[in-house]
């Protein structure tokens, strides 16, 4: 890690970009202290409160790391940062914890019933066999139903052939963003073991957590995957590229919010954007758009321990749109900007990308 620290020339463009530090204006919160933070950690220095902070309330949007010019890997100082806390004992946060236990209970991140994991399906589940599964993640499952209910009907509409889980439980995802890479890997491998044992080779995602998860994480912690990972969006652009047909137009302006995990992470900012547009919208970019995009402000663990800070960011990012609809493909932006909007009563409508898929495929 010295190594990456050590090519920082304390430049300041990260903290033009930081969502987290435009949104507090607390130097602290900013990126360049968060380097600095993550050093005192690594070298057992006495941290503060506001520094402990500091490295819990970074969403790991990789704005930062979009604007180095050394290419720093911030985001993963801060992870380490994180897991370095844990191991000492003093870290996650309180709120971190009490969600973590929720996982442990009930096998999703957002306390939901097991049971009631699948009532978005408006149909009989029937188990099918396939070698590619098509897992939906906590938030499409509970929180965002829709992005559930219209990518799977978009997915058996084109006859993509797929299997799902009746008893699917969690990626984990949050386990590890905690720095509880302990846990985390305990539970990554009762997972691999699952779909080992389904002989699944390929897994297709709604859920930005889920996708960054299952193809990063899994092998950071438990080496190379037997298994690929897609995004939703990435499967449908390759089944409706060629049958353009199948579409109706529904004809409406509409911005197109890119998610930081599929933007800068995955540099899938152009296959959503002619989904689209196949299906009859007129696209209003957003002034920072495809790898400048401004983050919600709901990822790596600070929606559920700084909600308010998580919702100012949306506030922000939500008024610098001008269209009224808003599309995205990450399920937890679908779910904070509706939130925020619905609180902060900003009148926007968020639409999860397969929605709109959907009404124009029927």
């Amino acid at each position: 890690m010295q190594d990456q620290l050590d090519k920082c020339t304390e430049c300041g463009a990260c903290d033009e970009v930081c969502p987290v530090y435009k949104i507090t204006g607390e130097p602290v919160f900013s990126a360049m202290s968060r380097l600095k933070t993550a050093e005192m950690i690594f070298y057992n220095k006495e941290i503060d409160d506001a520094r402990k902070e500091s490295i819990y309330n970074c969403p790991k949007c990789m704005q930062c790391e979009s604007v180095c010019p050394e290419e720093i890997k911030i985001t993963r100082l801060v992870h380490e940062a994180r897991a370095n806390l844990a191991n000492k004992g003093i870290g996650p946060l309180e709120k971190h914890g009490i969600i973590i236990k929720g996982i442990q209970k009930k096998d999703n991140s957002v306390g939901g019933d097991p049971g009631k994991r699948l009532d978005w399906l408006d149909e009989e589940f029937i188990q099918k066999k396939s070698d590619t599964l098509l897992y939906l993640g906590c938030i499409p499952a509970y929180l965002v139903k829709d992005a559930a209910h219209a990518t799977y009907h978009v997915l058996k509409k084109l006859d993509f052939n797929f299997m799902m889980l009746e008893e699917e439980g969690c990626c984990y995802t949050y386990l590890y963003e905690s720095g509880r890479t302990d846990l985390a890997k305990q539970y990554f491998e009762k997972n691999v073991e699952k779909f080992s044992k389904l002989g699944i080779k390929h897994i297709v995602v709604p859920c930005n957590g889920c996708l960054k998860c299952f193809k990063y994480f899994y092998p950071d912690l438990l080496g190379k995957m037997d298994f690929k990972v897609s995004h939703a969006v990435e499967i449908i652009y390759e089944l409706l590229k060629q049958r353009p047909e199948l579409l109706n137009k529904v004809e409406q302006t509409i911005t197109y919010q890119d998610p930081c995990r599929l933007a800068r992470g995955e540099k899938i900012t152009e296959e959503p954007r002619e989904l689209l547009k196949m299906c009859g919208s007129t696209l209003e970019e957003a002034e920072k758009n495809r790898e400048d995009a401004i983050c919600c402000g709901a990822g790596a663990g600070i929606r559920s321990v700084f909600p308010k800070l998580s919702i100012d960011i949306a506030e922000s990012l939500l008024k610098s749109i001008s269209t009224k609809a808003i599309a995205t493909s990450c399920p937890f932006c679908t779910f904070n900007l509706s939130y925020t909007s619905e609180k902060r009563n900003l009148e926007k409508e968020i639409i999860y990308f397969t929605r709109i898929i959907l009404d124009s495929l029927e």
